[in-house]
């Protein structure tokens, strides 16, 4: 999957705007290129967890052909899922997971199905 530089610098903004809360939203991709970030509002309101909400228009570009990438920070931890992560997948298991570390301002992709975690090229 390709982030090119306007999309990762929309991540990582909304990253160290909710921080030290997780945030959260939806990557929009077509052919597994970035067009666009869609921030969310994480419910939790935690730095451990977060609970998307996001526009629900959004829900309807896959109906356009476009693939749905959800995302969010980690305020301190590592950019790989955590058991949290993996246990709350939810709507999300089989889809690319992104996840941005704070800490290391590192950004890597996944997807979570069944309890396994399988790492996704970024470039």
């Amino acid at each position: 999957m390709v982030i090119g530089a306007e999309v990762r610098a929309a991540l990582e903004e909304h990253a160290r705007a909710e921080a030290p809360n997780e945030a959260c939203g939806v990557v929009v991709l077509r052919d597994g290129e970035a067009e666009r970030y869609e921030a969310g509002r994480n419910r939790a309101a935690s730095p451990y967890r977060f609970e998307l909400d996001v526009d629900p228009a959004v829900w309807f570009l896959e109906d356009d052909g476009y693939e749905l990438a959800v995302f969010h920070s980690h305020v301190s931890a590592p950019a790989r899922p955590s058991r949290t992560d993996v246990e709350n997948i939810g709507l999300w298991e089989g889809r690319p997971y992104l996840i941005l570390s704070l800490g290391t301002r590192e950004l890597a992709a996944f997807t979570i199905e069944g309890g396994r975690i399988s790492e996704l090229a970024v470039g």
